[in-house]
This record gives C-alpha cells, sequence and structure tokens, in this order.
C-alpha cells in the first residue's frame, strides 16, 4: 500500500510547494505558535485555488481542547463549507480530559456525509488515550491524527504501534505526527503504519515557508 503524506501548510505559498513536492494532502491551519487554529477565509479561498491536491482545514478556536462554543464552531464549520472546503480536522475534550462526544458530534453534524475528517490529536492528550481513541473513532473520522504520547512521536512509539495494529480493525486510518523525525520511519513502516504528518520537517522552522525539497525528501523516506 503507497504511503499517505499530509504536510501542514498556512498559506497557498506553503500548498503550491508541498504540492511540487509530492505532497498526497494538506492540513491547512494558523497560528502554529498554538498548535494550528482555524485559518482565516481569505487563506482557505487563496490554498483551495492554488493547489488540486485535498485540503483538510482545521476547525479549532482556541489554544487546548475544550469546545468553548459549539454554535460558534458549527458556524464556522458552514462558513468554511461555503468557501468551498470539503474535508476537515478537529475534536474536542470535555472539562474532564475525555473525548467530548457529544459536542464534536455536534460539530461533525454541519459536515454533511460527503465530507471527510481528521480526529486530531487531543486523543493524545486525553486522561485516558485508549479509551479516547475508541470515543474518537466512534464518531466516523477516516483518520485519527496521533503521535501515541503529548511529547510527541519519540515518547509514543509503542502506543502507536498498538494504534497501528488496531487501525484495521477499527475502519480508520492511523495518521501519525507530532514530532515525526526521520529516524522514526522505519520502525513505524514496520509495524504498519502508512500515513505521516508532517509540519516544520517540511520547512526549516515555523517562520519560513514549506520547502518542495524537504517534501521531496519526505515523499522518498515514506515512500
Amino acid at each position: 500500500m503507497a504511503a499517505l503524506l499530509e504536510v501542514i501548510v498556512l498559506d497557498a505559498r506553503d500548498a503550491e510547494a508541498a504540492e511540487d513536492g509530492g505532497a498526497d494532502r494538506l492540513e491547512l491551519v494558523r497560528d502554529m505558535a498554538s498548535d494550528g487554529l482555524t485559518p482565516d477565509p481569505a487563506a482557505v479561498r487563496e490554498v483551495l485555488a492554488a493547489t488540486g491536491l485535498p485540503v483538510r482545514v482545521m476547525v479549532r478556536e482556541d489554544t487546548g481542547f475544550l469546545a468553548a462554543d459549539v454554535d460558534a464552531l458549527r458556524a464556522r464549520v458552514a462558513e468554511l463549507r461555503e468557501l468551498g472546503a470539503t474535508e476537515f480536522v478537529l475534536g474536542f475534550l470535555d472539562e474532564h480530559g475525555q473525548v467530548d462526544v457529544g459536542a464534536t458530534r455536534a460539530v461533525v453534524g454541519e459536515l454533511g456525509p460527503e465530507c471527510a475528517w481528521t480526529f486530531h490529536r487531543a486523543v493524545d492528550h486525553a486522561a485516558h488515550p485508549r479509551l479516547a481513541w475508541d470515543h474518537a473513532v466512534s464518531l466516523g473520522p477516516d483518520c485519527v491524527l496521533s503521535a501515541g504520547d503529548p511529547e510527541g512521536v519519540g515518547e509514543g512509539l509503542a502506543h502507536l504501534r498498538e494504534r497501528a495494529e488496531q487501525q484495521d480493525v477499527d475502519g480508520v486510518t492511523l495518521l501519525v505526527g507530532g514530532g515525526l523525525r526521520e529516524e522514526h520511519l522505519p520502525e513505524l513502516r514496520a509495524a504498519g503504519v502508512t500515513a505521516f504528518h508532517i509540519g516544520s520537517g517540511a520547512r526549516g522552522g515555523w517562520s519560513e515557508p514549506v520547502s518542495a525539497e524537504r517534501v521531496r525528501r519526505w515523499r522518498a523516506l515514506v515512500s
């Protein structure tokens, strides 16, 4: 099975470079100092116009993973859909550190059955990550983004091996990202991971744009 490479982008220039480098899919966000929030409407329009790749748009209004205002989140999804977005990234925890099934389901209800979506790294920050994985899967994403640990892939490799074994049973794709480094790839591929997500690895730092050459190197490595 061919590996999927997803690249975080912030604007149209990033999107064009990622596509040129061989990315399969993009995740569009703003404000990586806050680990990625809902992008501005202008960025959504520009990125969708700049690339033919699938673009998953972040739906996250605040730092942390609480769904403080579900109605506002639903309105945001409606706005993004009007702009042409058809794929999304979302997922929320409650005040007890459990997956907020009700809030997440309410927001997902705005997507429509034709919209694919990823449950993001909230699962890594849950009070009970194994239970959080099950709850996330039950909500219907086609991917769950995880590093296996709040501190990143290097600390989460054991958990990622377990989730790689579980993904076929659960009918989702484990998308590995969050501190992913080149040296992690052999172990992850051997465990059955087929989808990889990079952010800073596609650029020299968050103040720099995506580098097509860096993406091309990752494309070769994951393949």
